[in-house]
């Protein structure tokens, strides 16, 4: 039960994001959002982030390397906070019966992605990032990094590499076929 609801909850927030973005573009042609801001923006959305900015861009028209760079910049600015402070986070969320589940459920999920990873560190988390899937970005690759305890000055590089190398990918695909 509890596992369908989280997925229909994940749907539907895919569902929200989509319609915001399309909201955003609609109201950026009216309202001159310019583009490159939205890009950075939608770089830094957890789940979305690089896979959504670039075809965002992409369709704003947008060239592919100030695309390019506009969504690495967005992408890469939360993930030394995800490393300095999630564990606070999550432990002050402990704290509060209505965030318990929440912060558990986060833990358990990076627990296991975690564990993957966690054999070959740097190799480990450059390959679960550079998957081009939800749940797989900068985001979700700073948090594991952060609860197996991957050192900072580890992580930073290794996160910075992999979201080069994976918005590389993406944006080529990006500007090839549309």
């Amino acid at each position: 039960m509890k596992r369908s609801v989280m997925i229909i909850s994940a749907v539907l927030l895919l569902l929200s994001v989509c319609l915001l973005l399309c909201a955003c573009h609609e109201h950026n042609a009216a309202d001159g959002i310019p583009e490159e801001l939205v890009t950075f923006l939608i770089s830094m959305v957890p789940v979305i982030e690089l896979r959504g900015a670039i075809p965002y861009a992409t369709a704003a028209g947008l060239s592919p390397w100030l695309a390019y760079i506009l969504s690495v910049l967005g992408n890469m600015l939360p993930v030394p906070f995800i490393l300095l402070f999630i564990r606070k986070i999550l432990d002050w969320m402990k704290r509060y019966p209505r965030l318990l589940p929440i912060a558990t459920w986060v833990e358990t999920r990076a627990a296991g992605k975690g564990a993957r990873v966690k054999r070959s560190q740097l190799i480990g988390l450059f390959v679960f990032v550079a998957i081009p899937l939800p749940g797989t970005g900068a985001w979700t690759g700073a948090l594991i990094a952060a609860l197996i305890n991957m050192r900072f000055r580890r992580a930073i590089p290794a996160g910075i590499i992999v979201t080069l190398v994976m918005q590389l990918g993406i944006t080529a695909l990006s500007f090839l076929v549309g």
